[in-house]
């Protein structure tokens, strides 16, 4: 049976270096001028609504304190260690549901009546809020580190096997019609054509599940625990500390955005165009 690699060589996008370096400098400039643009208008924003009587307390959530602590979160270790508990909290979470969801998707994407029996239930699960199972976690697990994978794990698991299963329909029918013309079995399907071809749609269901593990990673570590991203914003928040509570909401936002990049780039860098 022929390689995949000679598919992908023939049906790939071949973009010049040139062309990639002023699509990343215009990228670049557009974003820092909405950055820029973003900063203007919460100061403005912040100025006229923390600025009248009665509200002088809230003066933190201005740009300028909030950078200011910022900075000073930056120079101590309790920051970095809270981040990198948070991610090992993300990563493992999401790790699960993908070593579950992958295969599960790539299962009911092949088999078409298995999906069909699976889609009532998969849908129902889907709709439930992940937070919603913060009760039941804590009542199957004694540890709250795993309360919190669990939670991660049910956030996550459905983007996976949804982009996953998309991924294996929109495979090209022509290729696996010529697989198994020259006696290619279902495993040698699944991996050699199937699972090669839906690596974009796999990477997105990535991101989807990083941006959605991110939002509930901060109300799932209000669970008990005493370390990480949401337990210093929830701290904050008793000692009423706002700039360092929307400092540490500054710091999710840009680590999350970095974690966004470097999938994107792993997309980038294996973006193909399948001649379907």
């Amino acid at each position: 049976m022929p390689s995949i690699n000679q598919y992908l060589f023939r049906y790939s996008k071949r973009v010049a270096p040139a062309t990639i370096g002023r699509t990343l400098f215009y990228r670049f400039s557009l974003g820092i001028s909405g950055t820029i643009i973003f900063i203007f208008l919460w100061s403005v924003a912040g100025f006229i609504i923390f600025t009248r009587p009665g509200y002088e307390q809230f003066s933190g959530f201005l740009p300028r304190p909030v950078f200011a602590a910022l900075y000073m979160l930056m120079s101590s270790q309790d920051l970095w260690l809270a981040v990198y508990l948070s991610l090992k909290r993300v990563l493992v979470g999401i790790v699960l549901a993908f070593v579950i969801g992958l295969p599960a998707g790539l299962i009911l994407g092949y088999y078409h009546k298995l999906r069909l029996i699976s889609y009532p239930p998969m849908q129902f699960l889907r709709m439930i809020s992940p937070l919603a199972w913060m009760p039941v976690a804590l009542l199957i697990f004694d540890q709250f580190e795993s309360a919190i994978y669990f939670l991660i794990l049910m956030a996550t698991i459905w983007p996976i096997i949804l982009n996953t299963t998309l991924g294996v329909n929109r495979v090209n029918p022509q290729w696996i019609s010529m697989a198994r013309n020259q006696g290619a079995n279902d495993y040698q399907l699944i991996t050699q054509i199937i699972v090669p071809s839906s690596i974009p749609h796999i990477l997105t269901s990535l991101r989807m599940a990083l941006g959605v593990a991110w939002i509930v990673l901060v109300p799932a570590e209000y669970l008990g625990i005493s370390s990480g991203l949401g337990y210093i914003i929830n701290d904050a928040r008793d000692t009423m500390e706002y700039d360092r509570l929307m400092a540490v909401v500054i710091a999710i936002g840009i680590v999350g955005m970095f974690l966004d990049g470097v999938i994107k780039l792993i997309q980038n860098a294996l973006n193909w165009t399948w001649n379907n």
